[in-house]
């Protein structure tokens, strides 16, 4: 894994809030986490131990927070950075008050450089945006409210 994928992971744990993030490509394994250390209390560490036939499946602890309550929340599908729009100064996909169709994309996330687009799972009117723009997102955290 070259040094410039650790560099973005490393921030993307620093910028996230994540607790741990663990990563395998094919005999590579590395873990970055959230320690606490007496002289810096946001330490990230990396470690890339390899160890033949000891690679777990990847995991991502995720700090989990109030959900909205009222309508249908489409939740990330994976870790990356959000995004509204095709390009900087495009016009967002979707905004607040738009009605939406089942497969509608709705955002992109960008993980390992590769741009996902984002589909609606439910019809309905976007009643809420959780997300800004270029934030990173981790699995499984709200990104809309659909009425």
């Amino acid at each position: 894994m070259d040094l410039r994928k650790l560099k973005t992971l490393i921030d993307l744990v620093q910028q996230s809030g994540i607790a741990e993030l663990e990563i395998t490509e094919g005999e590579e394994r590395v873990r970055i986490s959230r320690g606490t250390t007496p002289g810096n209390l946001n330490a990230v560490t990396a470690t890339s131990p390899v160890v033949p036939g000891d690679l777990p499946t990847p995991v991502v602890a995720r700090e989990s927070g109030p959900e909205p309550a009222e309508g249908h929340v489409v939740k990330s599908p994976m870790v990356g950075t959000f995004y509204r729009s095709s390009a900087p100064g495009a016009k967002p996909f979707v905004e607040v008050g738009q009605a939406i169709k089942t497969g509608d994309t709705i955002c992109i996330i960008e993980a390992m450089k590769l741009l996902n687009e984002i589909e609606s799972d439910h019809e309905g009117i976007i009643k809420a945006i959780l997300v800004e723009n270029g934030q990173p997102v981790e699995y499984g955290q709200p990104l809309f409210v659909i009425g």
